[in-house]
């Protein structure tokens, strides 16, 4: 089951808390050798990857309260602990612990931060 979203830029889009947003790879339709794989092969396998699209701004921080010092200024700003992904990233992930959704034609996945089991960040391609 997937949800389809009618929104014209993804730029709008605002993941929450340590979820991140995936665009899967295309996977491959032959084998090394040249043969033709059937339809849902790929659904099959429990590790699945993509490219990072947006990041959640990671674990919230508690506030803590702390009344005896008068002249620490007061902020009731949410902090957070941010999450290593970052956009661009080819993310190895547990394909059924995300949800799928379509934008614009294409699936998406969103995947919490602890379903993402390796990051591949190649820094040269944004240089």
């Amino acid at each position: 089951m997937s949800l389809e979203i009618h929104i014209q830029d993804i730029k709008k889009f605002i993941i929450v808390g340590d979820r991140i947003l995936i665009k899967p790879k295309s996977p491959t339709d032959r084998t090394k050798g040249g043969l033709l794989l059937p339809p849902g092969v790929h659904e099959k396998e429990k590790l699945q990857s993509g490219y990072v699209v947006k990041v959640g701004p990671g674990y919230p921080i508690p506030a803590v309260a702390d009344d005896n010092d008068s002249w620490k200024s007061k902020t009731d700003e949410v902090r957070y602990v941010p999450l290593q992904p970052k956009e661009g990233d080819l993310a190895v992930y547990l394909q059924n612990s995300g949800w799928e959704i379509e934008f614009n034609r294409e699936k998406y996945l969103i995947v919490p931060n602890n379903a993402i089991l390796l990051l591949i960040r190649d820094d040269s391609m944004f240089a």
